[in-house]
């Protein structure tokens, strides 16, 4: 089974979205906390830096409701005339046999405007945003490992017939330790390294370092299942 990343894996998130995600969370803090600009943009990267999404900070020390938060900051304007991709990697998506899925933290409705922005919605058996990610009444996205584990049970597969597919180490570090295989893609990561921190080496858990999705066919296929999509409706 292949699990997708949605940002800055199957597009160009930094150019499309993030900046103004971004931008929507700091004036979110600072409206909903009365915090001034810089005091709110502070909190948003200490509460993603300390739990992987500043979302879970806000839910946890000041009682903000997800889907208003996840609502208000994904509006995006504009968005699909700012998204783009790779046809070579969607043409590549295609060829690979087994379930595709989409895993993103990211909201669902916005997941979806980005997809079929890049008309590639098609292309997967379903799509797992960050509202199918809540256990026990809690948002778990990644990299909580119990999510992870708890998304193999659900798929009835074992995570070592998984691959997890992401720009983000710290989430393919989180799938190694229940037993996935990981592919950390590169193209969009070399854009936001900067000449004073370049990158270098390919970290023990990711078993294959992708300049684009084409070299996914070099990795063992997963197993296929049949009706994935049902599941998640």
């Amino acid at each position: 089974m292949w699990l997708f990343d949605l940002d800055d894996t199957l597009h160009d998130a930094s150019a499309a979205s993030m900046p103004g995600i971004n931008t929507a969370m700091t004036e979110f803090v600072q409206r909903e906390l009365r915090l001034t600009r810089d005091a709110a943009d502070a909190l948003r990267r200490q509460y993603w830096r300390r739990y992987g999404a500043t979302l879970l900070g806000l839910v946890r020390h000041h009682g903000v409701k997800a889907a208003h938060f996840l609502h208000d900051t994904h509006r995006l304007p504009g968005l699909e005339a700012r998204v783009s991709g790779q046809h070579h990697d969607f043409a590549a998506i295609a060829r690979l046999a087994g379930s595709k899925i989409v895993l993103t933290n990211a909201p669902r409705a916005y997941a979806l405007r980005v997809l079929r922005a890049l008309r590639i919605e098609h292309l997967f058996d379903a799509v797992l945003s960050i509202e199918d990610m809540a256990m026990f009444g809690h948002l778990r996205p990644k990299p909580d490992t119990r999510m992870l584990r708890r998304l193999c049970a659900r798929l009835r597969v074992h995570p070592r017939r998984c691959v997890l597919i992401e720009d983000t180490l710290v989430h393919q570090k989180a799938a190694r330790a229940i037993g996935m295989r990981t592919a950390w893609l590169m193209r969009y990561v070399r854009r936001r390294a900067v000449a004073s921190r370049p990158l270098a080496g390919c970290p023990a858990y990711v078993d294959q370092r992708l300049g684009s999705l084409r070299a996914l066919s070099r990795l063992r296929k997963p197993a296929l299942r049949k009706g994935l999509a049902a599941q998640f409706q």
